[in-house]
């Protein structure tokens, strides 16, 4: 890079005592954007001062979440089509060396398991059941309810790693995996919980907007009713909204998974994480 001289000796000036020449010198660099990271890695490996590998280590941290705040904007504005980009975007904000191109291998292994069994006129029940037993029996995924509030139940590298994740991760590998296999399956934001509707809109007269049954992706792709949706609003005293019971915008995901993060970190007390999700989150509240 034609810079690299002039980016190694501004890196030397880091630990500059003088607290202008310090942000002077912390501006330039953080102004070429992600291609000091390197740069700044290399350094931190060789400083021995613990005031130069933090101010190194909060740079490359500053430049990664300036850079993540443009993709998710990016994403948010472009119409925020695809699901899988928008996680994996948010996946980037604990883990910003992210390799996407193995979650997105991971999610095709599983969906091709899948479409190696699927029998082409079987019924929605039928295609659910397959599902279930490809994604809960063969690849062994469960909901964590020992520990639940665990960040990490929110970073899909982590759920498929793991094989373990809460409400809303193990439903947006549900609803992915479906949709890519053209079963129609889709994400309802529930209170205090994440569901997902099978929707047939060719039955709209039939079903109230077309959605055939009801998904947990928690409780083992288990298959329930209106009825149990009903029930689950009057124990929590809430009105049967419209929203509560039909599919909800991919931004409305992205959001929940954001607000997950921000509780399980302010339970941590970790300040700065829950500061930084809540401006990705005003990102995706920005109404276009």
């Amino acid at each position: 890079m034609e810079n690299s001289k002039e980016i190694e000796s501004l890196i030397r000036l880091l630990d500059d005592p003088d607290a202008e020449i310090f942000e002077h010198v912390h501006d330039k660099l953080k102004s070429y954007g992600s291609e000091v990271i390197e740069y700044l890695e290399n350094a931190f490996e060789k400083a021995f001062d613990p005031i130069q590998q933090d101010r190194i280590a909060n740079l490359v941290h500053e430049i990664q979440f300036g850079t993540l705040k443009t993709e998710l904007q990016l994403w948010h504005q472009g119409g925020a089509f695809d699901l899988l980009q928008g996680a994996l975007i948010l996946n980037k904000y604990q883990y910003p060396d992210l390799d996407e191109q193995k979650i997105i291998n991971q999610i095709e292994a599983i969906k091709r398991d899948i479409w190696l069994q699927m029998i082409y006129d079987a019924s929605p029940a039928e295609h659910v059941k397959l599902i279930n037993h490809v994604l809960y029996s063969i690849h062994g995924f469960s909901g964590n309810t020992a520990n639940h509030q665990d960040p990490q139940n929110s970073y899909l590298s982590q759920v498929l790693e793991t094989k373990k994740g809460n409400q809303i991760s193990l439903a947006i590998i549900y609803s992915i995996i479906a949709q890519k296999l053209d079963i129609p399956i889709y994400g309802v934001n529930l209170p205090q919980h994440f569901i997902l509707a099978y929707v047939d809109e060719s039955l709209e007269s039939e079903f109230e907007g077309g959605i055939l049954f009801y998904i947990n992706a928690f409780n083992k792709g288990f298959i329930f009713g209106r009825r149990d949706v009903d029930m689950f609003l009057k124990q929590l005293n809430l009105k049967a909204e419209k929203q509560f019971y039909e599919p909800c915008s991919n931004t409305d995901i992205i959001k929940r998974i954001l607000r997950n993060l921000i509780s399980a970190y302010e339970a941590l007390g970790s300040t700065d994480k829950v500061r930084e999700l809540n401006e990705l989150l005003d990102i995706v509240s920005k109404e276009l």
